[in-house]
C-alpha cells in the first residue's frame, strides 16, 4: 500500500512540476493571451492538459507493454514539432490570424444576419433576429453559443469548438516531445506494466491539474488589462506572441544542428 500511495504521489507531483517546462508555459500563455475570463483560462488549461495526457498514455503504453524503442531521429522530430507549434502560434497572435478565425467561426455560428463591431476596445459580434430586427443579442467573440447543440455540455457551449479543439491539439503536440522521455523514466523504477500505465494516468492528472493552475495565474493580467488598459493588453499580446515565436526558432534551431535533427548524426537522450 506504502509502494502504490508513493507512485501515485510522486506521479502526480511530478506531473504538476512538467506542467512549468517552458515550452508549456509559452504556449499557454500565448493561447490565453486573448481570454477575458479566468474561467475560459482553466478551462482551457485543463485541455491542453488533456491532450498531453492522451498522447503521453497512448505512445507511453505502446513503448511499456510492447518495449518500442524510439531511434532518435523520430525522437527529435517529435521534439521538433514543438518547435513549428510554437511558431504558428505565435504567428497566428501577431498577425491577429487567430482572432479572425475565431471571428468568422462566430459569425458562422450567428448566421447571416450576424456583423461585428468594436466597443471599448473589445469586439462583440452581433446577430439581428429575423423575426424581430429591433431586438438583437451580442456575444464576445469567445462564447459562439447560439447554434451549439443543446446536448453538448455547458462547458462546451462557453468554448466552442474552435476554443476547444485549439489547445487540445497544442497539448497532444507537446505530449508527443514528453511522452517517450517519461515512459522510459517509468520503466526504469516500475518493471510492472500495469502500474507503469496507472503512473503514467496519474502523471497526466497531475500535469491537467498543473496547467490549470498555471494558465489561471497567466491568465489574471490579460483578462485584468483587457478591462482597464486596452493598449497595455495589446502589448501584452504582442510580447506573448514575439515570446512565442522566438522561443520555436530557438528550439528548433536547437533540435536540428545542435542535436543533429537536419545532420547526418541525429543525438537523441530521451529527458
Amino acid at each position: 500500500m506504502s509502494a502504490l500511495l508513493a507512485i501515485v504521489l510522486l506521479g502526480f507531483f511530478l506531473g504538476m512540476r512538467h506542467a512549468t517546462d517552458p515550452d508549456h508555459v509559452i504556449a499557454v500563455t500565448t493561447i490565453v493571451s486573448r481570454e477575458r475570463t479566468i474561467l475560459h483560462a482553466a478551462l482551457i488549461g485543463a485541455l491542453w492538459g488533456l491532450g498531453h495526457t492522451v498522447t503521453i498514455l497512448v505512445i507511453g503504453s505502446a513503448i511499456i507493454l510492447f518495449n518500442l524503442t524510439i531511434p532518435p531521429r523520430l525522437g527529435l522530430s517529435m521534439e521538433l514539432s514543438v518547435g513549428l507549434m510554437l511558431i504558428l502560434l505565435g504567428v497566428m497572435n501577431l498577425t491577429g490570424l487567430m482572432r479572425r478565425a475565431t471571428e468568422w467561426i462566430t459569425t458562422c455560428r450567428l448566421g447571416p444576419r450576424a456583423h461585428s463591431h468594436v466597443v471599448l476596445g473589445r469586439r462583440m459580434i452581433h446577430s439581428h433576429d429575423d423575426d424581430d430586427a429591433d431586438e438583437d443579442r451580442s456575444v464576445e467573440s469567445t462564447s459562439a453559443l447560439s447554434r451549439t447543440p443543446q446536448w453538448c455540455p455547458q462547458w462546451f457551449k462557453t468554448l466552442g469548438l474552435f476554443h476547444f479543439a485549439r489547445p487540445l491539439t497544442v497539448g497532444i503536440v507537446h505530449g508527443l516531445a514528453g511522452s517517450a522521455a517519461v515512459a522510459l523514466l517509468v520503466l526504469t523504477t516500475i518493471h510492472r506494466p500495469l502500474w507503469a500505465i496507472g503512473y503514467l494516468l496519474i502523471f497526466g492528472l497531475g500535469t491537467i491539474a498543473g496547467m490549470m493552475l498555471i494558465t489561471v495565474a497567466i491568465a489574471f493580467p490579460f483578462a485584468y488589462t483587457m478591462q482597464r488598459f486596452v493598449q497595455l493588453n495589446r502589448g501584452l499580446a504582442i510580447a506573448s506572441g514575439m515570446l512565442s515565436v522566438g522561443f520555436g526558432f530557438f528550439l528548433c534551431y536547437q533540435i536540428g544542428f545542435v542535436n543533429g535533427l537536419f545532420t547526418g548524426h541525429p543525438i537523441w537522450l530521451a529527458r
